[in-house]
């Protein structure tokens, strides 16, 4: 009894531990961006000062513009192209090829992210000679490229959630004589819509986490807000950072909360539809 009770404490003082490595690094660099000292280690006084010079910095404000523009439009187009990824490998069953698309697909998962960026920057060079003119780097290629690597984490989120969704609502639906288009957007896209979401959001923040990428396929007057940071903390460590993190974990929190209220009112929402369905059937 001793050992089959000292097992739950064991796990969660474990998953306690996990959550502190986690978080605390997190909660002490929102709490020292109040600190009126430069030095971001020690405690001076509270004070809101590094947040207004964080509105004053134009370089990061628009860098950090140009992050979210760039993880917006990519996380649209990954979720566009992931689906379709995703409706290849559910439901095309046995075509010629089908591993190999599956391995280009998810290659960038595993591919580290210099192979990656050079590999792009050296695609981008080539176009340019085939064009006899070289192509300007900056958003467009930028967001090209970060298209590349996450519509392979889109398409493993998609495709599980349609791997598990019974099909014999779609089957149904056809029976009773709608085609494939309005079997997919009336059927499949609403059960498919919490990964659909969740997808959006995991490729909005590698987008806007992304350095290594974004450094190869980025130009003049396209620096990210990761660049941006990064050349700033080698200069020397600069409250402005907390602040600015500060700022992106609150919105990133945010959006997640208001994210999971939608999915969980869509999912209670078809829970009930069905439900009612199937007393209507009986």
């Amino acid at each position: 009894m001793s050992a089959r009770a000292g097992l739950p404490s064991f796990r969660s003082l474990t998953l306690l531990l996990g959550f502190l490595f986690l978080y605390v690094p997190i909660f002490s660099l929102i709490v020292y961006s109040f600190n009126e000292s430069r030095l971001v280690t020690v405690w001076s006084g509270f004070s809101f000062k590094w947040y207004g010079e964080l509105f004053r910095d134009r370089l990061m404000l628009d860098a950090a513009w140009m992050s979210l523009k760039i993880a917006f439009y990519t996380a649209c187009a990954a979720v566009v192209l992931g689906t379709m990824a995703s409706l290849i490998m559910t439901r095309f069953r046995g075509f010629r090829g089908k591993t190999l698309f599956g391995a280009m697909i998810t290659a960038p998962l595993v591919m580290p992210e210099v192979i990656t960026g050079v590999s792009i920057l050296m695609m981008f060079v080539a176009i340019g000679d085939m064009l006899g003119s070289p192509v300007q780097r900056g958003f467009g290629t930028v967001w090209i490229a970060h298209v590349t690597f996450t519509v392979a984490f889109v398409t493993v989120v998609i495709s599980s959630r349609m791997q598990e969704m019974d099909r014999s609502l779609e089957e149904a639906a056809m029976d009773l004589g709608a085609n494939r288009i309005r079997v997919f957007f009336f059927i499949t896209l609403p059960i498919i819509a919490p990964s659909l979401a969740a997808g959006w959001l995991l490729a909005f923040t590698l987008s806007l986490d992304d350095l290594v990428i974004a450094s190869f396929t980025n130009g003049p007057g396209s620096t990210t807000l990761p660049q941006k940071v990064f050349s700033s903390v080698r200069l020397g460590l600069s409250p402005k950072i907390n602040a600015l993190a500060s700022l992106l974990i609150i919105a990133v929190s945010l959006a997640g909360v208001i994210a999971w209220w939608f999915m969980a009112r869509e999912e209670k929402r078809r829970r009930r539809d069905m439900q009612f369905a199937l007393q209507q059937g009986d």
